[in-house]
């Protein structure tokens, strides 16, 4: 199995440790990458036409690292939020179906470019509250180990 996790933006040292010890533990189930791209910087006060822009850059990034026949999931705040039962009936569906590799693409600050909507297989939605995407990419990492942890009928914390 493999597991591939596109994150705009360079992860933060409070974050960085949680992000860590949940690729160790998923480790053990899965093969887990994480590619980090580059985020854009914007203006304090950025308008809509600079935030599109960013998004564009920075979707035309990922663009650049997937293939073709890559099954892409997009974190998007306006799609389907599963349980971590469903989430985990779902991600084990996608590895079956997808040939025991998938992968996720975290946005940066801003989302998602509309480019890069388009070119996702499918979207899911962690939380219905905006998270900082360094923040979403820790919540996805213990989202994915719980998934193979309930999966394998393991014990987890509730």
């Amino acid at each position: 199995m493999t597991i591939k996790i596109y994150a705009i933006g360079k992860i933060k040292d409070f974050y960085k440790s949680g992000c860590d010890e949940y690729l160790k533990r998923i480790s053990g189930y899965s093969k887990i990458e994480v590619i980090e791209l580059k985020d854009e910087s914007v203006s304090d006060k950025p308008s809509i036409s600079e935030i599109t822009k960013v998004k564009d850059i920075e979707g035309k990034r990922v663009l650049s690292l997937l293939k073709n026949n890559e099954y892409l999931i997009g974190l998007d705040l306006n799609k389907k939020q599963y349980s971590s039962e469903e989430f985990a009936s779902f991600i084990n569906q996608k590895l079956i179906d997808n040939g025991a590799s998938i992968s996720f693409v975290i946005g940066g600050s801003y989302g998602l470019s509309d480019e890069l909507k388009k070119r996702v297989n499918t979207s899911i939605c962690l939380s219905n509250m905006t998270l900082p995407h360094q923040l979403a990419r820790l919540v996805l990492l213990e989202q994915i180990f719980r998934a193979f942890k309930i999966i394998n009928n393991e014990n987890y914390h509730k």
